[in-house]
């Protein structure tokens, strides 16, 4: 760990930053080129066609810096009226459609003068609010200044899907009664943008019940994502922080920021800013980034409970997301139990990939989503680190496995009730457990894959306090798994995969645990202990 400080004394050491909150600024924060990533030349074809699309991402990905700098890109080509506006505000109104209504033309009113100096928006939509009902203002006001102005008007819808209710299906309605009347008197072309595709809208309205946004909305062209950054782009960004200050950093650092991004913009642009300013002594940029201030920022950046991660814990809670992640984290779903769907839904919240199996999206979503599912439990348990330490500060490992046999015969009952994902309980508990045990000296790296049938944990423990993760390090990998057939089937299927995974991290230890839940088998015949010897490899199994 290291400290931190809000407000640094003095005066910044480089103008630029690294970006954690709202759009990025050409001057102000380190960033990639917005219009190569939404690849512009498409979006253009697109608006020339006079089409209306969708372009969704996950938060904190880019959208809203991508539609700035599209807008911008649109009006200085001299071809276009080009007008972003943000309307998530109006979430609050609800099924108050009059309300929303009002909000909505008086947003887009206001960015007209604010990007374009269009000052006439506001005399209209007054006038219009005089003759006409809130069904039907939004769609009088863009037919009404298309029908003025000297170019196409393009409307950059952001935030659509935080509205709710009534006053989304009044929103998606007006703007299908107009589409034809497109470009003389409607908008050429028109974006909405959001977290979630069109057709993942499920709206509750108070007359209709539950529509799809994708009936409402039937003229979208396209749905175009905005995908997380590449490998080399993950690189390429946080080098322009070396360009500019001359610090460097340690090239062993880029693979493990790929994998416990995946090329996430926030979680990529987060570690930066942990690394390069908030982590005091490398303000001095005359010190070199090395690999351990970056597991020391990532353990900094889990621990913070960000906005992000907080916005990505609460999806947890939806029904949509819980049958997907609580398959992942039980190891032992099928796809097929999964609805496809569900799937791209959970997908497009950023919260999962499919490619090249399905899985959580990075390391640090994986360290995170446990941690949460968890942490009722792991503040739950008083333990003390030093009975499982030998007299050479090594993790005792089977005595802390033994203790978690008689933990977990004692209070499972207790605890799976408290847990919101009762399929993956057993794993959580266990992860929990020894959390509380490895803070403070090691790190967990969790697995997990949908259809490999098992959930992976490597610990790592850093033998001398002193020298940390430079000194000797003891690593240990566990093999989770639920019995559905025979101990000896489960065996046989546990084996080879567990001792793959121990040489995969060059582990000094390797164990198997079982999980029977069960109900008719007796917590003794449950409770198991044996060594197996496969490929030259002694395994530790246990059954709890």
């Amino acid at each position: 760990m290291y400290d931190t400080v809000t407000h640094p004394p003095g005066p910044p050491i480089n103008g630029l930053k690294f970006n954690t909150a709202g759009p990025s600024v050409s001057g102000k924060h380190y960033m990639l080129d917005p219009l190569a990533r939404i690849h512009y030349q498409d979006i253009e074809e697109l608006i020339v066609d006079e089409c209306y699309f969708i372009l969704h991402a996950p938060r904190q990905t880019g959208k809203t810096t991508a539609l700035l700098a599209l807008m911008k890109y649109l009006n200085a080509s001299g071809r276009y009226a080009a007008v972003y506006a943000n309307i998530e505000g109006v979430q609050t109104a609800r099924h108050d459609v009059a309300r929303a209504m009002r909000s909505i033309t008086h947003i887009i009113a206001d960015a007209a003068e604010d990007y374009l100096g269009e000052t006439r928006l506001h005399d209209w939509r007054r006038s219009i609010w005089k003759n006409t009902g809130p069904d039907d203002v939004l769609r009088t006001l863009l037919r009404i200044w298309s029908s003025a102005s000297a170019k196409p008007v393009i409307l950059l819808l952001d935030e659509v899907d935080a509205l709710v209710g009534d006053t989304l299906v009044s929103l998606l309605r007006q703007l299908r009664a107009g589409y034809a009347q497109r470009p003389e008197a409607f908008p050429q072309s028109v974006i909405l943008c959001g977290v979630r595709d069109v057709k993942d809208y499920r709206i509750q309205t108070s007359q209709e019940g539950i529509i799809t946004g994708g009936s409402a909305f039937n003229i979208k062209a396209e749905s175009l994502t905005l995908g997380n950054f590449t490998q080399d782009e993950c690189q390429a960004l946080w080098l322009q922080h070396t360009e500019a200050t001359g610090q460097p950093f340690d090239p062993a650092i880029f693979p493990e920021l790929w994998l416990d991004t995946w090329g996430q913009p926030w979680l990529v642009n987060a570690l930066a800013h942990e690394l390069t300013w908030r982590h005091q002594a490398l303000r001095d940029r005359s010190i070199s980034v090395t690999l351990e201030h970056y597991h020391a920022a990532r353990e900094v950046l889990i621990q913070s409970r960000a906005t992000h991660l907080d916005q990505l814990t609460d999806k947890l809670k939806e029904p949509r997301v819980h049958r997907v992640i609580a398959s992942l984290l039980e190891a032992e779903g099928q796809n097929t139990r999964l609805q496809d769907d569900d799937l791209q839904y959970v997908e497009d919240l950023g919260l999962i990939r499919r490619k090249p199996w399905l899985s959580i999206s990075n390391r640090i979503y994986q360290e995170v989503i446990p941690r949460t599912l968890s942490s009722n439990c792991q503040d739950g348990l008083a333990m003390v680190q030093a009975p499982y330490l030998t007299a050479e500060r090594r993790i005792n490992m089977p005595k802390l496995l033994a203790s978690f046999q008689q933990f977990f015969r004692e209070h499972s009952e207790i605890w799976v009730e408290r847990f919101d994902y009762r399929e993956a309980a057993p794993q959580l508990i266990l992860q929990a457990y020894l959390q509380r045990i490895i803070n403070g000296g090691g790190r967990i790296h969790r697995e997990y894959g949908l259809g490999m049938r098992r959930t992976d944990l490597a610990i790592e423990w850093a033998v001398d306090e002193a020298q940390g993760y430079w000194g000797q390090v003891q690593r240990i990998v566990l093999e989770l798994k639920i019995q559905r057939g025979s101990w000896d089937s489960i065996l046989a299927e546990g084996l080879p995969q567990v001792v793959d995974y121990a040489r995969r991290w060059g582990a000094d230890d390797a164990h198997l645990l079982i999980f029977n839940r069960q109900p008719e088998i007796s917590w003794e015949q449950k409770i198991r202990h044996c060594e197996v010897m496969h490929e030259d490899v002694m395994v530790q199994v246990w059954g709890a």
